[in-house]
């Protein structure tokens, strides 16, 4: 009998085999791989912005202001003289730093709240899961408006206010799984050798659900993304005259007849980096499906 207990935690899932599971089920969709690669360009570019954007992003120039894309200006110029590919690369370091940051604090914080509560259930599980609905009874970008707006408009106010607003989402991805989970065989056996509820949730419960958190976590970077650039689009992002794609629409919007691409080259931006962690998302829901993985 202690023999079949003490191999019992050996029958739970791997905490690494759903990564191998993940990447070969990954490859079942191959435009999971765009999205990947077209967002790692995207964050390679704004890390090296500084080395290859051909201009100051604040420099201005009056003499060149609403210039149109040209030899030395490859994405012409704004109001300002200022250069607006610079400006785009310039701009990505703030919307990727945000999204990343905002994306990150929420799926730790949210997470450990969804585990805390389906683990434990009874009254601590109705609680939370009440306070989690009263915030996505709230749209996020009217929370996020509401928080920025008490708050102030800088990266690390507009950081806590979408992180916020995605907590209650990363809360119910992981309670839900954390339920079944915690009724498994190998959580039975772990207890059965006095493992802490702590050592039981980090160590078994969380990696069995970590491919729905990523899954959530790609899905969430880019609404996080577009929270950011309507925030700045309506007057509440970062400060000018650091750029930001939602501040450059913003600018570029009352010129936009005559000069369209002004607010053309951030709104492309945007949406190539939505669109790219999308499929990417995509490509992780399809890999942890469980007729995918065969297994789970």
């Amino acid at each position: 009998m202690s023999n079949s207990i003490h191999d019992a935690p050996a029958a739970a899932p791997s905490r690494y085999r759903w990564l191998a599971t993940t990447i070969r089920a990954f490859n079942a969709n191959k435009t999971s791989w765009l999205g990947l690669v077209v967002f790692v360009v995207v964050v390679l570019l704004a890390i090296l912005a500084p080395w290859i954007s051909p201009h100051d992003p604040v420099e201005q120039d009056v003499f060149s202001k609403l210039k149109p894309p040209f030899d030395t200006y490859y994405l012409g110029t704004d109001y300002f003289g200022r250069d607006i590919l610079s400006r785009v690369l310039y701009g990505a370091r703030i919307s990727l730093v945000i999204g990343i940051a905002s994306t990150g604090i929420a799926l730790v914080i949210g997470s450990a709240i969804g585990i805390i509560a389906g683990w434990y259930g009874g009254r601590l599980d109705i609680i939370v899961m009440q306070t989690m609905d009263m915030l996505l009874a709230f749209p996020s970008l009217i929370l996020g408006l509401i928080l920025v707006a008490m708050l102030g408009p800088s990266v690390t106010n507009i950081v806590i206010a979408i992180a916020i607003t995605s907590i209650p989402s990363f809360a119910r991805i992981a309670r839900a799984p954390t339920i079944a989970i915690k009724e498994r065989e190998f959580i039975d056996a772990g207890r059965s050798l006095g493992f802490s509820d702590a050592r039981l949730m980090l160590r078994h419960v969380l990696p069995n659900i970590f491919p729905e958190i990523l899954v959530m976590g790609s899905l969430w970077l880019a609404s996080a993304i577009r929270t950011e650039a309507s925030l700045a689009f309506v007057g509440l992002g970062v400060k000018p005259p650091i750029p930001t794609w939602g501040g450059m629409i913003r600018e570029g919007f009352e010129n936009i007849l005559d000069s369209y691409w002004l607010v053309l080259a951030p709104s492309i931006a945007i949406l190539v980096v939505v669109f790219a962690l999308n499929i990417l998302g995509d490509g992780l829901r399809d890999a942890i499906d469980p007729k995918l993985k065969g297994e789970r």
